[in-house]
């Protein structure tokens, strides 16, 4: 999110702090909390920030060229509200059915069929939110899967055998397997957001529904089109009776590109609770320094404090010492839903046979020195990183392995280990740096493809714009070198750095060694972590092509049980082989007007002002 947040990987969006405020209040998943009826004063406005851009997408079809979470948490979900809502009260990453607009799914016959009941919300021209709004998006992802960034091949809705309208609030999904209830909601109905009737047209004078996607694949196209066109027409966003047309708590009375876009109540809102505020403002800063200097004049509701600002934290605490913003604001810690990692290029003519060599990666990663760089770099604001589940806030997927070794995992910092794999397999220190001097496929020699003379030596680039990547770089050198393992480091712009993640073919076009360009934050269209996006054999996402066919099976089985012992031993082998090197996990620190309650913080970015409100 750094806060640079892929989603899919690749996907990226914003400066270093963008999503770091997606500001995100209570609501749990039954019976959500209210505020006390005395305290609230009705009305007021609230003001937050977004850095670098602001949102520029408003259908929730989105096409991969503008996926981010400013656009769809930060700005749709305000107004359009998913089958399937994610992210409760304080720490939660999981269903919320009391915000979503369907019960909770029934899964029959194996996991092969899901009936999805709706509740029946109304849209804020009348109609009712129900079957054929969802058979809406469904058909248009048949029509156009490439048109929509959370698409994979083989997935939703590839894996529908058929589906069909079985009741005016039923839908019922015949899949071709039978799949895992927490996969299959967590990650396939998570993607489906109810279209209205008054979006399937092809004309702004086109009656509600006349368009015919909701009723047949074969006329999405035109409206596809259509939409694409309207979603592109900036100027028309707060103007146009599409995208009035809302079942969420919020609705645009004014939006400008990049500077303030404004929010107000849909007094036509289903669901609870309603909001509290008159006005919503997301208000655009060029960059970090403008928007804390704005949190420091009071002048926005909710912040980021940029660690360079924090005081180390204090012992014992999530929180600093002191508060830099003093008792205008509230401190908050905010931790996100992700993992932090680095990529390498198993498909690199030269170092590829290097990196797929477990033991290499095994010390690479001993020599991150996880708790200095929090430490140094980070003030104390992080946590360490030690696989493929997020480490912080506790949840149900992570494995016990990854809080071995004070939470570092199996493999703790130690460069006396990271030299020890080195020269037990034919490396010899020459000139300071690892040299391959027996080259073969015996357990003692360098492993296959890696001549005699190779030296552990490789580039790292970084993406332009994470902060403190350089001074976390440099720890990381430092500590490598004193194995013997030379890194250099390159910081790339978005385009290239963009390129470069992307998987390539084995060649000379190939050449990038190794690749930090953000963290990967679990909160859609996938919410359970589970790697089919980013490990698994040619994954779009795999930017290093790693492949491994005992991570290809656990990963499916992943699909088909529900077993968090089947999920576990996935989680416990991918930390195991590193097909990433782990990162320090960062969290954030987030101001909050002491005037303004009933705001929290989801690891999901779920973003719902609705609860806030000023005290009296």
């Amino acid at each position: 999110m750094h806060e640079w947040r892929k989603r899919p990987r690749g996907i990226i969006v914003g400066a270093a702090a963008i999503t770091a405020l997606a500001l995100a209040s209570a609501g749990c998943s039954s019976s959500p909390k209210s505020a006390p009826a005395n305290a609230v004063v009705k009305g007021g406005v609230a003001t937050y920030p977004m850095i670098g851009v602001g949102a520029n997408w408003i259908w929730p079809y989105i096409p991969p060229s503008n996926y981010s979470l400013i656009n769809q948490q930060l700005f749709q979900w305000l107004m359009y509200r998913p089958l399937y809502f994610f992210g409760n009260d304080g720490n939660s990453i999981t269903v919320n059915y009391h915000m979503s607009t369907a019960y909770p799914p029934v899964y029959e016959n194996g996991g092969k069929t899901v009936v999805v009941n709706l509740k029946g919300w109304k849209w804020s021209d009348g109609e009712t939110v129900d079957a054929r709004d969802v058979m809406f998006w469904l058909n248009m992802m048949k029509a156009e899967p490439a048109g929509y960034a959370g698409y994979a091949p083989g997935l939703l809705p590839d894996n529908l055998v058929s589906y069909k309208i079985t009741g005016p609030l039923q839908i019922t999904l015949h899949l071709n397997r039978g799949y895992s209830s927490y996969w299959y909601t967590y990650n396939q109905l998570a993607e489906i957001t109810p279209m209205p009737l008054a979006w399937d047209v092809t004309s702004l004078t086109g009656a509600p529904g006349s368009g015919g996607c909701a009723s047949s694949v074969a006329k999405c196209a035109a409206v596809f089109k259509f939409l694409t066109a309207q979603a592109m027409s900036y100027k028309t966003y707060a103007t146009s009776k599409l995208w009035g047309v809302v079942d969420g708590p919020w609705r645009l009375s004014a939006f400008s590109l990049n500077k303030l876009t404004t929010f107000v109540p849909n007094r036509a809102y289903s669901g609870s609770p309603k909001p509290h505020l008159a006005k919503l403002l997301m208000k655009t800063f060029a960059d970090e320094t403008t928007q804390y200097t704005a949190l420091q004049h009071g002048q926005v509701s909710a912040g980021f404090v940029p660690v360079t600002s924090l005081p180390q934290r204090a012992a014992g605490s999530q929180l600093p010492a002191t508060n830099p913003l003093g008792k205008r604001y509230k401190l908050a810690p905010f931790y996100q839903s992700t993992i932090y990692y680095y990529v390498l290029n198993y498909n690199n003519p030269v170092l590829g046979p290097v990196f797929r060599q477990l033991y290499v990666r095994q010390a690479l990663q001993y020599t991150m020195d996880q708790p200095t760089i929090d430490t140094s770099v980070f003030h104390g604001y992080a946590v360490p990183g030690a696989g493929a589940v997020p480490t912080a806030p506790a949840n149900q997927w992570e494995p016990a392995i990854q809080q071995a070794n004070g939470g570092q995992g199996p493999y703790p910092f130690s460069i006396a280990t990271a030299k020890s794999l080195l020269t037990s397999h034919g490396w010899r220190e020459v000139n300071k740096v690892m040299t391959c001097e027996r080259p073969g496929t015996a357990a003692s020699d360098c492993g296959a493809g890696i001549p005699a003379g190779r030296k552990l030596a490789f580039r790292f680039d970084w993406l332009i714009g994470l902060a403190e990547t350089p001074q976390m770089l440099a720890v990381y050198q430092a500590d490598a070198a004193s194995a013997g393992i030379r890194i250099t480091t390159k910081a790339e712009p978005a385009e290239t750095a963009f390129a470069e993640a992307a998987p390539c073919k084995p060649g000379p076009k190939c050449s990038w060694d190794a690749l930090y360009d953000g963290n990967w934050v679990f909160n859609g269209p996938g919410f359970e972590p589970t790697g089919e996006s980013l490990f698994e054999t040619g994954a779009g996402e795999n930017s290093g092509s790693y492949s491994n066919p005992a991570e290809d099976k656990l990963i499916n089985l992943t699909h088909t049980s529900d077993s968090l012992a089947i999920f576990h031993q996935y989680a416990t082998y991918t930390d195991q082989q590193l097909p990433a090197i782990w990162l320090p996990d960062q969290y954030t620190i987030v101001a909050i007007s002491s005037k303004l309650s009933g705001v929290h913080f989801s690891p999901l970015y779920t973003f719902v002002p609705e609860y806030w409100y000023f005290r009296k």
